[in-house]
Order: C-alpha cells, then structure tokens, then sequence
C-alpha cells in the first residue's frame, strides 16, 4: 500500500489534501481521481459559468499526474 494525495483545483480555487489514501497501486489513484472529477461535476453548483476542474496526484512531495476535465464551449476548435 502507498499513501496518495489528491490536490484539487476549481476554477481559481485549490484544495490540498493533508490526508491523503492508502492505495494498492498508482491504477486505483487513477481511477480514484476520475470518480472524484465525476462526483464534483455531478455536485456541481455553476450555472453558468463552468470552471475547469482538475485533480493533482502525489505521493508525498512528488507530483505523478493529473486528471482533469476541461470545460470548452460550442465552437472552440480543440
């Protein structure tokens, strides 16, 4: 098992996690970002305004990845 912390930025906002989460491997992190990219989405209070959310990764002070979701609107060409 390996401690992960998953720091979350919202819009302009961050969240560092003190806590983090026992994991058996960096896979289940990966997977676990991506639910809690889900959840805050679904529990999502913007109206109108949709804010890129993402998900940082770390085990101890190094950085392993980051998951994020990206909010375009119709007509952005990426």
């Amino acid at each position: 098992m390996a401690l992960y912390f998953f720091d979350i930025q919202s819009g302009r906002e961050f969240f560092a996690d003190e806590e983090g989460r026992d994991l058996p491997e960096q896979r289940f992190a990966e997977i676990e970002a991506m639910e809690m990219l889900v959840g805050m989405l679904k529990n999502s209070t913007f109206a109108n305004d949709r804010p890129d959310m993402a998900i940082e990764v770390r085990s101890g002070a190094e950085r392993l990845f980051c998951a994020s979701l990206i909010y375009r609107k119709n007509g952005t060409k990426h």
